[in-house]
């Protein structure tokens, strides 16, 4: 059920892409600090929201990663002073 709900997302956010895309045709630029590029609207948009969702989710994995670190710190330090108490 899981896989299908996740397939069934995937299809739902690729149609949107497309549609996106194809409803922003209009050339645009795109100045970087060492290139101009030449895009459709569509297509750049979709691109900077595919860029934002990868940098989110990076966040996010090493903020998790020292939420982890920390609760493997806390416990380490429990079984120590369980160990003295005891």
């Amino acid at each position: 059920m899981t896989r299908f709900l996740f397939r069934l997302c995937l299809v739902i956010a690729a149609s949107i892409a497309i549609a996106v895309a194809v409803l922003n045709g209009g050339e645009v630029a795109i100045e970087l600090a060492f290139a101009r590029l030449k895009s459709p609207l569509g297509l750049a948009l979709v691109v900077s929201f595919v860029l934002g969702l990868v940098a989110g989710l990076s966040w996010q994995m090493l903020w998790i990663g020292r939420l982890l670190r920390e609760r493997s710190r806390l416990r380490r330090a429990v079984r120590v002073a369980d160990g003295k108490a005891g």
